[in-house]
């Protein structure tokens, strides 16, 4: 009873913060929405860099809201050389401007924007929303589109009042690194930038109350600590179902859903994933923080300057934490596998 009793008082707030703004179709996201729609009702051009890790409902976000609104939507392709990802590009643009399709391929990225520049200045939108999703995997060694991207914003979009660019990723260490960070001619070029997070517990619940779920707010907990607020997870769980019975069969089933979660979430969100992995195993195995030292030797891995991009990475992503121990005056610090926060 007194660990109900703990739990509704931390459900109540959150559900009434998730009840002062509502879209159909999406499950809280709250704040979220209002910047996205004040950035639409912008009197300027607005560059926006959403991110955040896989499954979290970043694409969701974007369709739900601007779907019946795009002027032009692509997604970038994984594992994709630069002549597959322009295809791609043209195949978009095609979906959009019936005039371009069945074109010939743009040879470089500069060509590829100076055609969406051509569609976009005849587009009749009074805002046009480009959203390009999965932005890093188009980012492909020796490719020019970083370069190309800057000149399409710096020379065209940021001197219309009419364009709202919406830049997604998965790589979160990327989308910081690469364009929120940006030390050439995208340098503080992004308006706003958004890190989409997992569902809070009143989120989670509302979630499964929409998917006609009757689970109690114990049962929500177990889940939680089980698959986090991840919205794709969540989505999977049948609500005619136990809580466990659920579990066993979207993990431990043959055929379950997410029985090669782990080790396909981490390929596609790092190059070498299997040195991120040996991180976060270290870690697993610890009831307490480990200090880098002792990390880099229980992961088997050197302990340099790779390490340190690894650790940031992992970081990033939301998969590990730094903490700095109380009254250390060496600022040591340990660093823990990521949990899922109750907030």
């Amino acid at each position: 009873m007194v660990l109900y009793s703990a739990i509704s008082m931390y459900f109540c707030p959150l559900i009434a913060d998730y009840k002062k703004m509502q879209t159909p179709n999406i499950t809280g996201r709250t704040a979220e929405i209002a910047i996205l729609e004040n950035l639409f009702q912008s009197k300027r051009s607005e560059f926006v860099a959403i991110y955040g890790r896989r499954r979290v409902g970043k694409t969701f976000l974007v369709k739900e809201l601007f779907g019946q609104r795009y002027a032009f939507y692509m997604s970038g392709l994984s594992n994709a050389g630069t002549k597959l990802q322009l295809t791609n590009f043209m195949a978009a643009l095609g979906r959009f401007d019936t005039k371009t399709e069945g074109g010939g391929i743009p040879p470089t990225w500069f060509a590829a924007f100076q055609l969406l520049i051509r569609y976009l200045e005849k587009c009749p939108q009074k805002r046009k929303v480009v959203f390009i999703d999965e932005l890093p995997w188009l980012d492909t060694p020796r490719s020019g589109f970083v370069t190309a991207l800057e000149h399409f914003w710096n020379s065209w979009a940021y001197h219309r009042n009419d364009v709202l660019l919406i830049a997604c990723g998965s790589s979160t260490s990327w989308m910081i690194d690469s364009l929120i960070n940006n030390r050439g001619g995208l340098h503080n070029r992004v308006t706003k930038r958004i890190h989409l997070h997992p569902f809070t517990l009143g989120e989670t619940e509302a979630f499964l109350k929409s998917k006609g779920g009757v689970f109690d707010r114990y049962q929500i907990v177990q889940l939680y600590m089980a698959m986090g607020g991840i919205p794709f997870y969540l989505d999977e769980i049948d609500v005619k179902q136990s809580i466990p019975q659920n579990i066993d069969q979207l993990f431990f089933a043959e055929e379950g859903t997410l029985r090669n979660e782990f080790q396909n979430l981490y390929r596609s969100l790092f190059k070498r994933e299997e040195r991120h992995i040996a991180v976060i195993e270290a870690l697993a195995k610890k009831a307490k923080g480990m200090s880098r030292k002792d990390l880099a030797k229980a992961s088997r891995l050197p302990n340099g300057g790779t390490f340190t991009k690894i650790l940031q990475e992992l970081a990033q992503c939301g998969f590990i934490k730094k903490y700095f121990p109380f009254g250390k005056k060496n600022r040591s610090c340990s660093l823990w596998a990521e949990s899922h926060d109750l907030n």
